[in-house]
């Protein structure tokens, strides 16, 4: 099994900073993309942003000149860093994969279990 473990999070005012993690574990063949989606109450998941094994990075409009993804191949793990925080950027934050585990013969998406954040004063 491989389990994605987000870390940061929490209360952030406005204007603020924000610095999440996620660390990919488990028996783990390779990774080809790590990234963020989000959800605010009743609305769809968005990306946040994403970025390749090779260091790619495609960021959601809504963060675009805020946000800056990056990720560690080694220890399988990505970092996103934002800035300029809005209440509008109040969701539940999920870490997401393309995991090929070990004996597996293809790449699966998998989730994390998220971590709030709230923009608020």
């Amino acid at each position: 099994q491989v389990q994605l473990v987000e870390s940061g999070g929490g209360l952030v005012h406005p204007g603020g900073s924000l610095a999440l993690s996620c660390a990919a574990s488990g028996r783990i063949l390779s990774i080809s993309a790590m990234g963020w989606y989000r959800q605010a109450p009743g609305k769809q998941r968005e990306l946040v942003a994403w970025i390749t094994a090779r260091g790619d990075p495609v960021y959601g409009d809504s963060v675009k000149g805020r946000a800056t993804i990056s990720g560690d191949n080694a220890k399988n793990t990505v970092y996103l860093q934002m800035n300029s925080l809005k209440p509008q950027d109040t969701a539940v934050y999920y870490c997401n994969a393309d995991v090929v585990p070990l004996g597996w013969s293809r790449e699966y998406n998998a989730w994390g279990q998220g971590t709030q954040v709230t923009v608020s004063s």
